[in-house]
């Protein structure tokens, strides 16, 4: 998994990790008719994806780092082994409470449960890998175990990988509908006044942020978010500071997140390659923000945009 498979994975659960902040915060103010219990059903899967999924994902990423797609031979100069994952009990037991919960739905259910049952079948096979990589065992059976084990990891990825997309996918489309149905009743009972652009910002920049975190992005899907973007913050402009209006750190960190989106499509655009310095950077965990256009910076940004919402986006 190279820098940007690893932006993509993020901008997902940062696109659902602010879809349940937003969520959570209109369930306690009272001013929209959220339904609690769906609230509670879709936090214990998020649950789940924030506690499992990028460790899950870590872990693979890992093992290929030193093993060939066709598995390990022995005779690696540099033999990592994976990594192992949470206990996955939690999830279960919660994921079961939360399909019993109303309302009823079918598809986004079975998500759920084939979430939590990929995972549990991963992670007891990534801490026998780990159990035999850590203690050296390959040089004893000349890499017998890890050849036989091979197989069965990748399939327990796959699986994972696809059970861990269709149940991002079902939360999203919830929390999309729910996040435009809110919008639509601040307009209904206040008009399109500071808060309606704060919510409109927040729904446009993660709509962004799933247009450029794609594994194969299109430019053209790209270029109309980005539009779309850069209208609501030229529209919330009037609102910024004084008393009651939009906090200036939070326009301030939505135009930021512009910039970066800008200059990020235009390296797309342009096809402009990052010098090796630049790729130093994002093959560094910690450093690829620094790199200016670049998806960790995009990332790094939609990030304080979040924590600026979360914080109050209004004085």
């Amino acid at each position: 998994m190279n820098s940007v498979q690893r932006f993509i994975l993020a901008c997902a659960v940062a696109g659902l990790e602010a879809s349940h902040a937003t969520l959570s915060a209109a369930a306690q103010t009272g001013q929209t008719q959220l339904q609690p219990q769906l609230t509670e059903k879709l936090n214990a899967y998020l649950g789940c994806i924030t506690r499992l999924s990028a460790r899950s994902f870590q872990s693979r990423e890992r093992y290929f780092s030193w093993a060939a797609k066709s598995g390990p031979t022995g005779k690696e100069r540099i033999i990592y082994g994976t990594y192992t994952i949470y206990d996955t009990s939690d999830c279960v037991t919660n994921v079961d409470k939360a399909n019993a919960l109303e309302p009823r739905d079918a598809a986004l259910e079975a998500a759920a449960s084939a979430y939590a049952e990929a995972v549990s079948a991963l992670a007891p096979l990534l801490k026998e890998a780990d159990d035999y990589y850590t203690q050296e065992n390959y040089k004893d059976d000349k890499m017998a175990k890890g050849k036989a084990l091979h197989p069965r990891l990748v399939a327990a990825w796959d699986a994972f990988a696809n059970a861990d997309a269709k149940l991002r996918d079902n939360v999203e489309a919830i929390n999309d509908r729910r996040a435009a149905e809110r919008l639509a009743e601040i307009e209904r009972s206040e008009g399109r006044q500071a808060r309606y652009h704060v919510e409109a910002m927040m729904i446009q920049a993660k709509r962004l942020m799933r247009a450029e975190g794609k594994e194969q992005p299109d430019l053209a899907t790209i270029t109309q978010a980005l539009n779309d973007y850069e209208a609501v913050v030229k529209a919330a402009e009037p609102f910024a500071g004084g008393d009651g209006k939009i906090g200036s750190m939070f326009m301030s960190n939505a135009k930021s997140f512009l910039t970066t989106a800008k200059q990020l499509m235009r390296r797309i655009r342009d096809k402009v390659p990052y010098s090796s310095g630049d790729r130093m950077m994002l093959n560094n965990q910690g450093a690829g923000w620094m790199v200016e256009g670049s998806p960790p910076r995009l990332l790094r940004d939609y990030n304080q945009l979040v924590d600026a919402y979360n914080r109050g986006a209004r004085i």
